[in-house]
């Protein structure tokens, strides 16, 4: 099959599940993936023959995304502060939102020694860091061994090093990092309320880890209240704690580090508008 004819083909079968701009855009991941020609190449070349292995393979992507799987899922890939990473139901996909954290505090910290993020997923957060602060000694901790693993192959895919532990938060006690002291911390810990699910897309609900995203009603800060608890004990005097937050508890967030004697207190907002990222230091 041509490669042009391909390409409208599938271009035809997703513009009538998806808006335009996101299908082209679609479109465009799924041909690279799985050709390894990119748009400029297809629009010169339009009568490249493509093998009938990799048109099925095509096929088969297609059919999930008109099921709503997401296409990083069906990919089985991301890009994500201009790096590479393997993504898989086990993990969140990660969102523009996360990477302004990650920027965050790559700017504010260029002489940062030890960091530690917490409930690390895919470690999008962790490898980012360690890419980018090279001198520093970056630790990841994560609850789900099957989200280590997928973390653990990022790491090795952009060739950094990066002490992964699994840890529940909750219930695991400090002894491994008792006498572990880090110049930051930073987590994107579940955040969604289970009354907000109704406003969410099924591509989300019905493919990305619950896990990693829903917190109970009565409680939605209990992430928050260990974190800032662990913070108070394993940060150097004058270290910083980042938190991606639901944009509904910004004030909230604000009185909790005040509450827990962190100082210089920064609510920030995404490029949405909303409340989405706070930092505070630790005296």
């Amino acid at each position: 099959m041509k490669i042009r004819e391909l390409q409208q083909d599938i271009l035809k079968k997703l513009s009538s599940f998806l808006e335009e701009g996101e299908s082209r855009a679609i479109v465009r991941r799924v041909m690279e993936h799985f050709t390894g020609y990119n748009p400029l190449y297809i629009n010169l070349n339009p009568q490249t023959e493509v093998d009938a292995s990799v048109v099925n393979q095509i096929n088969k992507a297609v059919n999930q995304l008109l099921e709503n799987k997401p296409v990083q899922y069906v990919l089985g890939e991301t890009v994500f502060c201009e790096l590479p990473f393997v993504v898989s139901d086990s993990v969140l996909i990660p969102r523009p939102e996360t990477e302004e954290l990650t920027r965050w505090v790559i700017e504010e910290n260029p002489k940062a020694v030890k960091m530690l993020d917490i409930c690390t997923g895919s470690g999008c957060i962790a490898v980012s860091l360690a890419k980018n602060r090279k001198n520093c000694d970056v630790y990841a901790v994560e609850i789900s061994q099957d989200a280590l693993k997928i973390a653990q192959k990022n790491a090795e895919l952009n060739k950094v090093k990066i002490h992964f532990i699994q840890y529940d938060i909750f219930t695991s006690d400090f002894q491994h990092f008792i006498d572990m002291k880090f110049d930051v911390i930073v987590s994107n810990p579940p955040y969604v309320r289970q009354l907000e699910k109704s406003g969410m897309h099924s591509r989300v609900l019905d493919y990305e880890p619950h896990l990693a995203l829903f917190v109970d009603d009565e409680n939605p800060l209990l992430f928050y209240h260990t974190i800032l608890q662990f913070g108070k004990t394993h940060l150097v005097d004058g270290g910083k704690l980042y938190v991606e937050i639901n944009e509904q508890f910004g004030k909230e967030m604000v009185d909790l580090y005040a509450t827990y004697g962190y100082t210089d207190i920064c609510l920030k907002k995404d490029i949405h508008g909303k409340d989405r990222m706070i930092c505070g230091v630790h005296v």
